[in-house]
């Protein structure tokens, strides 16, 4: 059997172990400085970090056999990454804080990197505490180049693990390790940030009525975790080489929408940016789900907005036809934000090349 059977085997009998204490184990605060992070994350007194965006990531090296995660209940679901080629989802239920993410490990040094699938501001989602039965190691340092993602249904991996277009929203079928977000990241080995929420808008959200609507990413954009404004996020904590923002296909929904009122409010949240930003490269994107008229609509204020301001650069990627499937409610499928995620990577490799990363 190869190693990666074996790992295989060993994660698939510790998915339907219950957390059994052992003598040998030891338990680490999820605050300990060997853990490193990634993404927005409120810590309080007792060292537990809660988070809301997708793509939220805790990276760590062990020496040991296992792994066991403590979260809060109703967590929801984690891909979680060991020694680089092996992945998993598991899923917190509302009965769950403590599960095994993995034993019968090979006996020496472990990487690990576990991350957030899904979005988290129904679930208040914590990372408490990592269970081990060795001893942690030296940290994993973070990636030079950082890279924030703004955006919508798209960068949150909405429906992608679905390959019904007919069914809706289910947290079972997203995933954002498979967006195309995740994947750009991952492929220019970046620090990032995600900010990003289902149906949200520049101006408008969903559905909403065409002059405009509340709790839309400008008004959103500010705090640690997503519509809690009691905690104003650090923006010092994460200063972004390139912001890459993908927003205007809920603004445009329904085609009952004001383009004037999305230029407006774009320029504004984009010069909000520029202040907490000086020095990042801002990338105006748009996806792969709008057509026809809203779609050049939207270019045509994402050319002009490029145009007024130094570092502000624009790409599109390219439309769904189909013919790599759709995922729930037409959003991306897997294969669509695998095509999505190769032309940014390059658009961005060029845009990054003069610099040293």
């Amino acid at each position: 059997m190869t190693s990666t059977l074996k790992l295989l085997s060993a994660f698939a009998i510790a998915a339907s172990q219950p957390f059994i204490a052992s003598a040998k184990e030891i338990k680490i605060p999820a605050s300990d400085e060997s853990i490193r992070y990634m993404g927005r994350i409120l810590w309080d007194d007792s060292g537990c970090g809660s988070f809301t965006f997708p793509g939220t990531s805790a990276l760590f090296n062990f020496n040991g056999t296992s792994l066991k995660m403590e979260t809060s209940p109703r967590s929801g679901k984690f891909v979680i990454e060991i020694d680089n080629d092996i992945h998993r989802q598991v899923v917190f239920s509302a009965t769950d804080s403590i599960m095994t993410l993995a034993e019968n490990l090979p006996d020496t040094l472990h990487n690990v990197r576990i991350t957030y699938a899904i979005e988290g501001y129904e679930h208040n989602p914590q990372f408490r505490s990592f269970i081990i039965d060795g001893e942690m190691a030296s940290p994993t340092e973070k990636p030079d180049l950082k890279i924030e993602f703004i955006g919508n249904s798209i960068t949150c991996g909405y429906g992608i693990e679905d390959n019904n277009p007919e069914n809706h929203f289910s947290y079972d079928t997203e995933n954002h390790t498979l967006s195309y977000a995740y994947r750009t990241a991952r492929a220019l080995n970046a620090d990032f940030n995600i900010v990003a929420r289902s149906g949200i808008g520049v101006y408008r959200n969903f559905g909403s009525p065409r002059e405009g609507d509340i709790k839309t990413m400008p008004l959103e954009y500010d705090y640690t975790l997503l519509y809690n404004h009691d905690h104003k996020w650090n923006h010092s904590a994460f200063m972004p080489d390139i912001v890459c923002i993908n927003l205007g296909t809920n603004d445009t929904s329904e085609g009952n929408y004001d383009i004037s009122l999305y230029e407006s409010h774009y320029r504004d949240f984009l010069s909000h940016l520029r202040e907490k930003y000086p020095d990042a490269k801002f990338v105006l994107l748009t996806g792969s789900m709008m057509q026809g008229k809203e779609l050049e609509d939207v270019k045509g204020v994402l050319d002009r907005l490029a145009s007024e301001c130094n570092s502000t650069y624009r790409f599109d990627m390219s439309p769904q036809t189909g013919e790599l499937g759709y995922g729930a409610d037409y959003h991306p499928s897997e294969r669509q934000a695998e095509k999505m995620a190769e032309e940014l990577t390059a658009y961005l490799s060029a845009l990054i090349k003069p610099e040293s990363h």
